[in-house]
């Protein structure tokens, strides 16, 4: 078996053809100049323009390089989810192909993670070159609601650039659209040590952003799902079936009383069934026994699912012995 690389760095991309070579020269100075054995994972993300051929290019010239492609976009989560079960170094690192991430950072991230107390580190992009009304500032918004919902002290949780232990990597799975939050998906697997590291964020060179402004709806929705799977993931019938149980309750108890006043109180009024409150107390029933259903389907989902990510890879090239560690 081929000695463990030191550093592992994982580069999902889509249609950053121009990116790419830059990309690899800066990775590759940075890294031998800090003296580090390292791979470089670069997952193809469906893309359409030529990328995946410069990757071939890269792997053929250098063993440290390895690519993985999709047979479609599927998306940047199931992009590191493939990199994370390809990488194999001590220390595992993502960042964004686009040029914004600063390479010179790696070797820093690789000795915080090494010589420090931490399971991983993320990155802070202080000091952004983005659009301020577009993207500066619904990032301020959403990282105070993520920080606020988590309890986790980060200034930026979707920060591209971020370092972890190599059990993290292994240990966490990353899907659908929950990249913005895998300080979340570590801490809840156990790995509490998570600091925060100021990093450099420099403007787009080329192209332009692969993520529009519908990701910051999505973003919210995805914490408030994260919130509700770890408050209530593991049982389900915590939520659901409490509150169906209380609803069943109300409503039978109000049925009860109805039935009492009509056979005791004013049994020459009118009928139950003619009664607004009837209804009311019906509605509540019903709903309960929803809720309390929805509980109890889920503890059986729960105790039956299947954790297998929905992606295809069209292809991998390049060596690594170690992919399915």
């Amino acid at each position: 078996m081929a000695k463990q690389p030191q550093l592992s760095v994982v580069i999902p991309f889509l249609d950053e053809a121009e990116s790419l070579p830059e990309l690899y020269t800066w990775i590759v100075r940075v890294l031998d100049d800090a003296l580090l054995s390292f791979e470089l994972i670069f997952i193809d993300d469906g893309s359409t323009d030529n990328s995946w051929a410069l990757v071939q290019e890269l792997v053929a010239k250098d063993k440290r390089v390895h690519g993985i492609r999709f047979l479609r976009n599927y998306g940047k989560s199931q992009a590191l989810h493939a990199g994370f079960l390809h990488c194999a170094g001590e220390v595992v690192c993502t960042m964004d192909a686009d040029l914004q991430d600063s390479p010179e950072e790696l070797p820093d991230l690789y000795h915080l993670i090494m010589d420090g107390d931490y399971d991983m580190i993320s990155g802070w992009k202080k000091k952004r070159y983005d659009s301020v009304l577009f993207k500066n500032i619904p990032s301020k918004i959403f990282n105070w609601a993520a920080r606020k919902v988590s309890d986790i002290n980060l200034h930026d949780f979707n920060c591209g650039l971020k370092a972890y232990r190599f059990d993290v990597v292994k240990t966490i799975e990353v899907y659908g659209e929950m990249h913005r939050y895998i300080p979340v998906l570590a801490k809840q697997a156990g790995f509490n040590r998570i600091g925060e590291k100021i990093v450099q964020h420099q403007a787009r060179k080329y192209g332009n952003s692969k993520f529009g402004p519908d990701r910051f709806v999505k973003g919210f929705l995805d914490l408030l799902t994260l919130w509700f799977l770890y408050r209530f993931g593991r049982r389900p019938m915590y939520f659901f079936g409490l509150i169906g149980s209380i609803m069943l309750l109300l409503g039978f108890g109000f049925s009860i009383y109805l039935g009492i006043d009509k056979i005791f109180v004013n049994p020459a009024g009118r009928l139950i069934a003619e009664r607004p409150q009837f209804f009311v107390a019906l509605t509540t029933m019903i709903l309960g026994s929803q809720f309390f259903l929805a509980g109890f389907i889920g503890e059986i989902i729960l105790r039956n699912r299947d954790h297998k990510m929905r992606y295809k890879i069209k292809e991998t090239i390049g060596q690594n012995s170690n992919a399915n560690m």
